[in-house]
């Protein structure tokens, strides 16, 4: 029994023995592959050789190649990024990972592929695939993988501005939902900076604590920005234009935080903001923003940009309750994005039907009735009979106070001018008080 004992042990020793040979070969194989660039000798390692090894051998292997390829990243990368060879044994070692990683070595490979793919490929839903799979700590400062809240939110905003340029918004949607609980949570908010006199008022320990501090405001700000506009974009995307106009107004009215942001860039913003206004169904909602939008001073100044040059006259009628000929359509409509020219189901585009809606309701208030052929001639958009369902529809509703005479072809306008004027009244005293409201919080924010 004891000599049956001794041959186990034996074996068992030899089988170690060879396995640890096995490994100390390939991880010096490893190391030589990457000095050398000689991708084949790696691809073997990683396909067939490293079979032989435990799971918690092939960890420790995957690991070393990672740190090895990064330590020596500026020799060894960006070239290996172009042997598709070489990005299968990175997606393979990625998935083989122990732990931690010296140094959070792995996240540091997967930052410089996704710039990779994102500055010489252009391949963004891979960079944001990748991008994705960076190992974050929330709560242990200690470890190599602990990221600020600033940081983490800053890599989710990155996968959904990526999943963004391939119109991919279910993923960027989720993305950034991510980013915006990071953000709620932490309390993330525009910091106005410091004045200049005021830091120049302290000593030189000051002065330098300052500017650290200036600059971290600076870097909240702009990541702040990149999420409303994200967010916003997605939103808009979505075709959720009530919201979306809503962001991109707030996007518009950043340089109350910020001059990092140029003025034409910023019109932009306000121009997007009318843009998903008058594509938005028509409500009281709706009213407020666009009476948010009219009495913005640089209303005016988008008729210098060609993608906005009928936005404000489009914008002043929609507010104004009068209505919006064909001509100003068709010129508001050429500047939509794809999404934004969608036909819905009742055959109508998306600015066709908010348009008519509108149009309705200013008709409305110059006529007791009218018939559905003139009605579809004064429009100058649909026929009488889509002009039918659409009143019918307004009138279930509720934005339309009438009744419909089908025998006739006639649409009767019920207006109650007390309870329009007292609603118009109100919407006035919100859109005020709203107004009041951010400058008081923006006030408080910055002190």
């Amino acid at each position: 029994q004891s000599r049956i004992c001794l041959l186990h042990y034996l074996a068992f020793t030899s089988v170690s023995t060879n396995n640890n040979t096995t490994m100390e070969a390939l991880t010096q194989t490893v190391s030589t592959a990457i000095r050398t660039s000689d991708y084949p000798a790696l691809s073997l390692v990683f396909t067939s050789q490293w079979q032989s090894l435990g799971q918690g051998e092939q960890r420790t292997l995957a690991a070393h190649f990672i740190k090895s390829a990064v330590a020596a990243s500026s020799t060894f990368f960006p070239a290996a990024f172009q042997s598709q060879t070489i990005l299968s044994v990175i997606t393979a070692t990625l998935d083989h990972l122990p732990p931690i990683v010296e140094g959070a070595a792995d996240n540091t490979l997967r930052q410089l592929l996704f710039e990779y793919k994102v500055n010489e490929e252009d391949d963004y839903s891979t960079a944001a695939r990748i991008l994705s799979g960076v190992r974050m700590e929330t709560t242990d400062t200690s470890s190599v993988y602990y990221m600020s809240p600033i940081e983490r939110c800053d890599v989710f905003v990155k996968v959904a501005e990526c999943y963004l340029e391939e119109d991919l918004t279910v993923e960027a949607e989720g993305a950034v939902t991510k980013a915006g609980t990071i953000i709620e949570n932490s309390g993330i908010t525009f910091v106005k900076n410091e004045d200049d006199d005021e830091n120049n008022n302290n000593g030189d320990d000051d002065d330098g604590n300052n500017k650290k501090k200036n600059k971290t405001d600076e870097q909240t700000m702009t990541l702040l920005l990149r999420y409303k506009s994200t967010y916003a974009r997605i939103l808009d995307a979505n075709r959720k234009f009530l919201p979306a106009a809503t962001k991109y107004h707030d996007l518009s009215t950043a340089y109350l935080y910020t001059d990092a942001i140029e003025e034409d860039d910023l019109l932009v913003m306000l121009g997007k903001a009318i843009t998903c206004a008058i594509l938005s169904p028509n409500s009281a909602q709706r009213q407020r923003v666009l009476g948010l939008v009219y009495k913005d001073e640089r209303l005016q100044q988008l008729d210098s940009i060609p993608q906005f040059q009928s936005h404000s006259s489009v914008l002043t009628k929609m507010y104004l309750n009068r209505i919006v000929q064909k001509q100003e359509l068709e010129q508001f409509e050429s500047s939509l994005a794809d999404h934004q020219k969608a036909i819905m189901a009742d055959g109508l585009t998306i600015v066709e039907r908010g348009v008519l809606e509108h149009n309705m309701v200013a008709v409305s208030h110059l006529y007791t009735s009218i018939y559905f052929s003139q009605l579809g001639d004064l429009l100058g958009v649909i026929d009488g009979e889509k002009a039918e369902k659409v009143a019918a529809k307004m009138i279930t509703d509720g934005s339309l106070t009438g009744s419909i005479d089908e025998m006739e072809g006639l649409l009767y306008f019920h207006p109650s001018a007390t309870n329009e004027s007292s609603l118009l009244r109100w919407d006035e005293t919100i859109t005020t008080f709203c107004g009041q409201l951010n400058k008081v919080t923006d006030a408080v924010r910055a002190s």
